[in-house]
């Protein structure tokens, strides 16, 4: 009798053993599914806040559009050639700098364009120098050209860039960093005298290494990118005025600086309040 009740409680103990290791394999496997949804659900809530955080990038960007629409409309854009346009607010400026100029000059003014371009080389030679005489600017289809007379940059037969040019040149480095866009030739002239020196075979000789003395002053001196410029010499063979006088042999005597800016940004040049 007593070995068959320690039987059946050896056997009931056995059945309960039994079960409760299936209720924890049971457990154990919803616990591994429980973290498996976790992670799936903490996964998806980092992919949809990835994409919110997208779409409010968006939906900036699409704002900021806007509103520079906004601006543009404000601003009444007028077409110039139907090469550029140029907004009231820079027409306005420019008006303001027009009342400025010799009538004289604007009495030449019969187009938009041609009040622009009087208007810009205005505020350049503001920005530049006040000697006249010595400094001409003008504006062709966006190109801006300044002669600057030699004797404000180099002493007589010398191709070594003076002092006294410092200003002139540190002012032209500027207009010239004011825009990365920008392009930039200097070119060497001179008159038909013919020089001929230990120093420089001739003429074309001493017109290159004068553009090429300019162009080492804008880049060692102030920082004008090497890439954007270009020296170049013309010799005597593109004159300002016929070389019959010492007076129009001055004139013919200059550096040219040509300056070809990015046709977006040409009239950025009306909007500094410093020109």
């Amino acid at each position: 009798m007593k070995k068959i009740t320690l039987i059946a409680v050896v056997t009931i103990a056995t059945l309960s053993s039994c079960v409760s290791k299936k209720k924890y394999v049971a457990l154990e496997s919803d616990l591994n599914d429980t973290k498996s949804r976790l992670t799936k659900t903490q996964v998806e809530k980092e992919d949809l806040e990835s994409k919110m955080t997208k779409i409010e990038a968006r939906v900036a960007e699409y704002n900021e559009k806007l509103n520079s629409l906004k601006e543009i409309n404000d601003s009444q854009l007028t077409s110039i050639n139907d090469v550029a346009v140029m907004s009231n607010n820079t027409k306005e400026k420019m008006r303001k700098t027009l009342t400025k100029v010799d009538p004289a000059l604007l009495a030449d003014a019969k187009t938009l364009e041609d009040s622009i371009n009087v208007a810009i080389s205005y505020n350049l030679k503001k920005s530049i120098t006040d000697e006249d005489d010595d400094i001409n600017i003008n504006i062709d289809k966006t190109v801006v050209m300044i002669n600057i007379s030699d004797k404000l940059l180099f002493n007589s037969g010398s191709y070594k860039v003076s002092s006294k040019a410092n200003n002139i040149l540190s002012k032209i480095a500027e207009v010239i960093n004011s825009e990365p866009s920008m392009e930039v030739m200097v070119e060497g002239h001179t008159d038909s005298k013919t020089i001929q020196t230990p120093m420089f075979s001739d003429n074309w000789d001493l017109s290159v290494k004068r553009a090429t003395s300019v162009v080492r002053i804008l880049q060692t001196k102030y920082n004008v990118a090497p890439e954007k410029m270009i020296a170049s010499g013309r010799s005597s063979y593109m004159p300002l005025v016929e070389n019959d006088s010492k007076e129009n042999r001055s004139k013919n005597r200059r550096t040219k600086i040509i300056i070809i800016p990015n046709l977006n940004k040409f009239f950025a040049l009306l909007d500094s309040d410093n020109l």
